[in-house]
């Protein structure tokens, strides 16, 4: 009886649907508890995060292919994710409307949504099959 892992591509996408879903929650909820400022500072952190991570991801796609790397479009995603995104992060973090520490908290809860799906994908085992049974996986976790 052989174990083996599948990998499956959309990880990356129910973790982007996870943090929005998480970031939205936060700017309502800290909104009416901590206020709206700090709720946006958290919120924006996250979205940037969000989109880093998709611009990191569609990276890797392109140029870690079987077929070989699509240089040209993999050129423009590094010409948008490094200077223009970074560069937008900075006068994010530099401005007086948002709390540096907030934003940090922010970018940061992408990676805990990340490590908390990742974790409850390896202790349900939703990535493995046994034999020549079927992919024991729930789409929407």
């Amino acid at each position: 009886m052989t174990t083996k892992m599948i990998i499956e591509m959309g990880f990356i996408g129910r973790t982007l649907k996870s943090a929005g879903i998480v970031g939205l929650v936060i700017l309502i909820f800290g909104s009416y508890y901590f206020g709206f400022n700090p709720a946006l500072s958290v919120f924006t952190g996250i979205i940037w995060g969000m989109v880093n991570l998709y611009f990191l991801s569609a990276l890797v796609r392109l140029t870690l292919r079987p077929e070989g790397a699509e240089k040209a479009a993999a050129l423009v995603i590094v010409l948008i994710k490094f200077p223009l995104l970074y560069f937008v992060g900075y006068l994010i973090m530099t401005s007086n409307f948002f709390n540096p520490l907030l934003l940090v908290a922010g970018f940061t809860i992408n990676l805990l949504v990340i490590v908390l799906k990742a974790a409850g994908r390896a202790l349900l085992k939703l990535d493995y099959v046994d034999g020549n049974e079927e992919q024991k996986s729930l789409k929407s976790v």
